[in-house]
């Protein structure tokens, strides 16, 4: 055999190992791009998620926090109501993702898709797997309109007369409605299931009976508000302080009635009897405020190791810490902690949290505890508020030294033009932790009505 025949060959087998190294490196490199490890990984940027990679990546060494969120924006959803009513624009209520996500954490901008406590990893939407030591849950409710027939169809009709302010897609719709609507039927709802802000049904009713008397077409239409609920509001003091005020503007409530379906060709909303299931009432509209049912993400209600029966994280009360999984807790709506899901409760829950994952890292004693607290500002019109603060007990756990069970300016001023920004550069940020503190300080000089 010559020696160029011999070279030739040689020089061939040198370019196939180097190709199969080169092959296997790249192989290899595609699998290590597909891993990510993290001290904390926190999924979903919501309020809650944003407050804790805020407060622990101020905490931990940089690139020791993990934020896993597949949205671009981020919006403050307690003005969803307000901008319902006209009083504030949707684009009031958005920052970008990048914007409000801490710049010492490292976000992944993809959706989790599965969870494993049991391996400490979550897989995301391109596949690839995330390795925690602590794992903090914070996805937020999920929007079930699909779950009333009907319901999407009549919120794609153009300049349609069904809305919604429960989704950005949709809250503009509201204040056209409300414009829109000459006389008939406006029908307001409350769904057979959890829902963010409980408060903010009957809240965008009263801004539009408001809206109505302005416009001079109160007395050609008919307010019903109907509820799956057995009740007008959850806490009695407060409730005992809405009943009036439906009474005086004449809306009419209807307890125990959820809605099961939207026939928008014919402007007919179907509703069930929850405690007589085979009664059906077939509403006629010419509005129809709809609320979607809502539940926890569907990637994470399936993971049964980390759900309660309900979808929700199954975490202890108090300590927010998952009850068998020592190393994942959960904040906010994702939780499954029996409080009202506001963002006032995912603040109160922030520094409980913090204080119990350090404790965790550090192998000591878990001392943090959470009592509860939610607020819920109920917006009665273009200018009254009623402030409701309350605990687990659905005891009133108010702020200000005035009984808060009463209509008042002050407290839709603080709703309307100060709580955006303590949410966005105080909570966010994860400087806020709720009211407690001013409470305490502002305590002495409560006037102690009496409340129950």
């Amino acid at each position: 055999m010559s020696a160029s025949v011999i070279f030739v060959n040689k020089f061939h087998q040198l370019l196939s190992v180097r190709s199969l190294n080169a092959a296997r490196y790249l192989s290899t490199s595609k699998l290590c791009s597909q891993k990510e490890e993290c001290k904390v990984l926190v999924v979903g940027a919501g309020s809650g998620g944003c407050a804790m990679a805020a407060k622990l990546s101020s905490k931990l060494d940089k690139g020791s926090v993990i934020v896993l969120e597949p949205a671009d924006k981020h919006y403050y959803q307690p003005m969803f109501t307000l901008i319902g009513g006209g009083m504030k624009r949707l684009e009031q209520s958005c920052r970008s993702m990048s914007d409000v996500i801490p710049k010492n954490a490292k976000w992944i901008k993809e959706k989790a898709i599965e969870f494993d406590p049991k391996s400490n990893t979550v897989t995301t939407s391109s596949g690839k797997k995330i390795t925690y030591d602590v794992l903090i849950v914070g996805t937020g409710l999920q929007l079930n309109y699909n779950k009333v027939p009907g319901l999407e169809e009549a919120l794609s009709i153009p300049n349609g007369n069904v809305c919604s302010i429960y989704s950005p897609k949709y809250v503009d719709r509201t204040y056209e409605a409300l414009q829109n609507i000459k006389e008939g039927n406006a029908i307001f709802t409350f769904p057979a299931s959890p829902v963010k802000c409980p408060g903010a049904p009957q809240k965008i009713m009263y801004i539009a009976e408001h809206y109505f008397r302005r416009s001079n077409k109160r007395n050609k239409i008919n307010i019903t508000y109907n509820t799956a609920l057995p009740v007008l509001f959850g806490v009695k003091y407060y409730a005992d302080a809405l009943w009036p005020i439906c009474k005086e503007r004449n809306i009419k409530v209807n307890l125990r009635r959820n809605l099961i379906e939207v026939r928008p060709n014919e402007n007919l909303a179907i509703f069930q009897n929850l405690d007589k299931p085979e009664e059906i009432f077939e509403e006629k509209y010419s509005m129809l405020h709809a609320v979607p049912p809502m539940s926890a993400p569907d990637e994470l209600a399936k993971c049964t190791e980390l759900v309660n029966e309900t979808g929700f994280v199954d975490v202890d009360k108090n300590t927010m810490q998952h009850v068998r999984h020592k190393n994942v807790f959960a904040i906010g709506d994702s939780s499954g902690s029996p409080n009202s899901k506001t963002a006032a409760a995912a603040a109160a829950q922030s520094p409980v949290i913090y204080k119990n994952i350090i404790a965790f890292l550090n192998g000591k004693d878990l001392k943090g505890s959470y009592d509860g607290y939610a607020s819920c500002p109920l917006v009665t019109g273009y200018n009254r508020c009623i402030l409701a603060e309350f605990d687990y007990d659905l005891n009133p756990l108010e702020t200000f030294p005035i009984p808060q069970n009463k209509e008042r300016y002050s407290m839709f001023f603080m709703k309307k033009e100060l709580m955006p920004s303590l949410y966005w550069h105080m909570m966010l940020p994860g400087y806020w932790n709720g009211p407690a503190l001013m409470r305490n300080a502002l305590s002495v000089f409560n006037i102690g009505t009496k409340k129950n």
